[in-house]
């Protein structure tokens, strides 16, 4: 080998190792930079002449574990995830208050039963009748700061959507961004490392909003997708809009039909032509904007449903009666029923009969609902909470007439007949052969409207001034956010005495205690069945229990879910730590270490240069000798 050889060797040497201080220096000084990635130098041994080796320089290496990276993201957006949902329902847990305290639902409803138990005691005070009433007034009021707290967390959970959708646009048009740098210049330095922290940092960023996965090609290119499939960017970014609705009723739910959904929706529109919607077909999965939608669409719902259900039982159980039907006359044998007195029938208001099938020996159980709307028929099975029961729903608006003909087309198979016999009777019978069907009961619910109509049946609880009958519209049904609306019957407001007088021909005695006995016996101990839509029971087995069981029950569930997302939300970050801590582990900078490859650099300098420096005395001696 040639002293010119040895030279050069030495020289590359000295190249490689001031590139190798450079990006200790880098290392050291980005040490608390996020995302940076510790760099090192890319070099390898090349032949010189026939003995030596020289050091060829090839670029940047990133000190980056890729499966530590993947799982990283995916415990970011599951993190995200758990931790949104653990503050919102720790939030919900707060709008109803710790049972113990004053002005939560149970507070409200235990004075509502002692204030009743008072006026049943004392039924001729009138402050009693005034707690009473005053009592129903907050157990109203509470109902409605419930709902007020249950949709201002759907209100923030939609604001969340959208603050979301904007970080994760800008993400993606940064990593496009990247992507198209990277192609440009097609390198593996310094410049190009420092891209692809960047271009990572964007990607972590995306993690937590959804869950994604990431496909690099052969010119560090990334291409991002959700775990669904869905391609969010590649060279170009996909854009995502979101139309925020702003404020939230009990009213405003989401709909997969575009044409009656009233909450956001998240679109996806790719660069070049068309768009996906990533709700309806639940293209998200984890990260923030997963869990917002949950909430928004899902959790928060079915807590307003507790709340409305609660409503609905309460006032329904004390406005409704049930009045069983009578024996049809002699003069319809060999036929036998029942005539139905329809008077005072609301909206929602319920029919119920009973017959056997003799030829298979079935007893079949029908709810015929009064509606008045027919946009909303047919109805369906959820309108009643019996399980048993089929739904019928039969349009009243043409009158009694109209009434009859639209039951006989739909029951006449079942042997059944229907008539008007006079006012508003209605009368069921069967064919009158002993072989086919039987009736045998019927009664009909109607919801009292009068404050002294001669049943100790009150409407102590309206809805926005109306009765509340459970009718079904155009615009949903009418127990849909019931507790925001609900308030005390404004006759009792200003008269508290019908809180006892539920007769004026003849007069209810003053120390009678009818009315109140019977209030108070519906709120104690009387028996309901809760729809399964509030997450508590199921479609076959519905919950069935008092009102105070009820709200214990749902309130204890909410208390449960939020603990267990709690638990959930800390389990998952002491995951991602522990991810967090290999990544830095595996990339990030230890000063320590990059001191002690200082040292060695130092000396490999030394060495070099020692090299170079006996090459040149060389040279110099041989010059001499010439």
């Amino acid at each position: 080998m040639g002293l010119s050889q040895a030279l050069s060797i030495a020289m590359s040497g000295l190249r490689a190792t001031q590139a190798a201080i450079s990006l200790v220096g880098s290392n050291v000084a980005n040490a608390e930079t996020p995302g940076y990635v510790r760099k090192s130098i890319i070099q390898s041994a090349g032949v010189t002449g026939d003995y030596g080796s020289s050091v060829l320089l090839h670029g940047v290496d990133r000190q980056l574990d890729q499966y530590l990276q993947a799982a990283l993201r995916t415990e970011t957006s599951g993190a995200a995830y758990a931790d949104i949902r653990s503050t919102f329902l720790q939030n919900l847990q707060n709008v109803y208050g710790n049972p113990a305290e004053t002005g939560t639902i149970e507070d409200a409803f235990n004075k509502l039963l002692t204030a009743f138990q008072g006026l049943s005691t004392s039924p001729d005070s009138q402050s009693a009748r005034i707690g009473a009433v005053s009592a129903a007034q907050t157990m109203a009021q509470t109902l409605n700061a419930t709902t007020q707290g249950i949709q201002a967390l759907r209100a923030n959970a939609e604001m969340g959507i959208n603050d979301s959708i904007v970080t994760a646009n800008n993400a993606m048009a940064q990593i496009a961004f990247i992507n198209n740098q990277l192609q440009n210049n097609g390198k593996t330095d310094a410049a190009t490392a420092s891209l692809l922290d960047q271009r990572d940092q964007y990607i972590t960023q995306l993690s937590s909003l959804m869950d994604i996965r990431t496909v690099v090609n052969d010119l560090n290119q990334v291409t991002v997708f959700t775990n669904s499939g869905v391609q969010l960017v590649g060279t170009e970014a996909a854009q995502l809009s979101f139309n925020p609705q702003g404020t939230m009723t009990p009213n405003t739910l989401y709909n997969p039909d575009p044409t009656k959904n009233n909450v956001g929706t998240i679109t996806i529109n790719f660069p070049h032509g068309g768009s996906y919607d990533l709700v309806s077909t639940n293209s998200i999965r984890s990260g923030k904007i997963a869990a917002y939608l949950e909430l928004r669409d899902n959790t928060l719902v079915k807590a307003q449903a507790q709340i409305d259900q609660f409503a609905a039982a309460m006032s329904s159980a004390l406005s409704d009666k049930t009045t069983a039907g009578t024996a049809a006359p002699a003069s319809v044998l060999p036929q036998a029923g029942y005539d139905l007195d329809l008077t005072g029938l609301q909206s929602g208001n319920v029919i119920h009969l009973s017959y056997k099938d003799n030829t298979t020996g079935v007893t079949r159980n029908l709810s015929i609902v009064r509606v008045d709307d027919p946009s909303v028929l047919p109805l369906s099975n959820t309108t009643t909470l019996d399980p048993n029961d089929e739904v019928l729903g039969i349009n009243f608006a043409g009158g009694m007439a109209s009434v009859v003909a639209q039951l006989n087309a739909a029951l006449g198979s079942s042997d059944l007949q229907f008539s008007n016999p006079s006012g508003s009777t209605l009368r069921v019978l069967d064919d009158g052969a002993p072989n086919r069907s039987d009736v045998l009961a019927a009664s009909v619910t109607t919801t009292m409207s009068s404050l002294t109509s001669g049943n100790p049946q009150l409407p102590l609880f309206t809805d926005n001034g109306g009765l509340f009958s459970g009718a079904v519209t155009a615009n949903g049904s009418q127990l849909t956010g019931l507790a925001g609306r609900i308030s005390v019957n404004l006759g009792l407001l200003g008269d508290p005495s019908r809180t006892i007088v539920f007769s004026t021909s003849p007069l209810t005695p003053s120390g009678d205690t009818t009315r109140s006995d019977f209030i108070l016996t519906q709120l104690q101990s009387g028996n309901y069945r809760y729809s399964p839509q509030t997450g508590i029971g199921t479609t076959g087995a519905p919950f069935t229990g008092t009102l105070v069981n009820f709200a214990k029950q749902f309130i204890s569930q909410q208390g449960e879910a939020a603990t267990a997302a709690k638990q959930l939300a800390d389990g998952q970050s002491v995951v991602l730590n522990t991810l967090q801590k290999k990544v830095t582990d595996a990339s990030g900078v230890n000063i320590d270490d990059e001191m002690a490859h200082l040292l060695a650099l130092q000396n490999a300098y030394s060495a070099n240069a020692r090299v170079m420096s006996s090459i040149k005395q060389m040279y110099d001696t041989l010059i001499q000798a010439m």
